[in-house]
């Protein structure tokens, strides 16, 4: 008399969790190179300060050109040549760059500063929408950022809900990494 459940067999195994390489730092050669333009240090605004440098700001219509568009600022930022190759409309390194899924979405409304992880119901029209997507990295990599930028490698222990200091965003990527499975290589 008992309610049973029972599941068919293709359901009953799990799908394994995809699995990403970590590679230790020391493969990483991180340097400096001069600000592109000649321009000054800017500070940071509250907006860029909370969002990492895999995430790209878009409107909510301009989803197909997420991806090269990340490579292109990718390319910029954290590349020897800098803005010097996209500038002249070749694109530099940036086909060196693999782009992964999607982890993660947020929104902001037209009446709030705050992203949330979903849109709300009573906005119209989203202002902005911030992905944030998983980069695989090579072996190593040669990162080279402009004088007026700082490049840190935080690990996932120290931004794990600690929105006080790295903002909602970036303390959350921990949760939206747990997905996946890590394969730790050592030298």
């Amino acid at each position: 008399m008992g309610l049973e459940m029972t599941m068919p067999a293709a359901e009953e195994a799990a799908p394994a969790p995809a699995r990403v390489e970590v590679y230790p730092l020391s493969r990483y050669y991180f340097g400096a190179r001069d600000v592109a333009g000649g321009g000054g240090a800017r500070p940071p605004t509250a907006s860029s300060a909370s969002r990492p440098s895999g995430a790209v700001r878009s409107s909510a219509r301009a989803a197909a050109a997420d991806v090269p568009g990340l490579k292109r600022k990718l390319s910029s930022k954290l590349s020897v040549a800098g803005n010097q190759d996209v500038d002249h409309g070749g694109d530099g390194d940036c086909d060196e760059w693999q782009i992964g899924e999607c982890v993660g979405m947020w929104w902001r409304s037209e009446f709030d500063a705050a992203p949330f992880p979903y849109l709300l119901p009573n906005a119209r029209a989203p202002k902005e929408c911030i992905k944030l997507f998983l980069i695989k990295l090579p072996v190593s990599r040669q990162f080279v950022v402009p004088r007026n930028m700082k490049l840190l490698a935080v690990p996932l222990s120290q931004i794990h809900d600690n929105a006080q200091v790295y903002g909602p965003i970036i303390a959350g990527i921990p949760n939206l990494l747990s997905k996946f499975s890590f394969n730790i290589i050592t030298d």
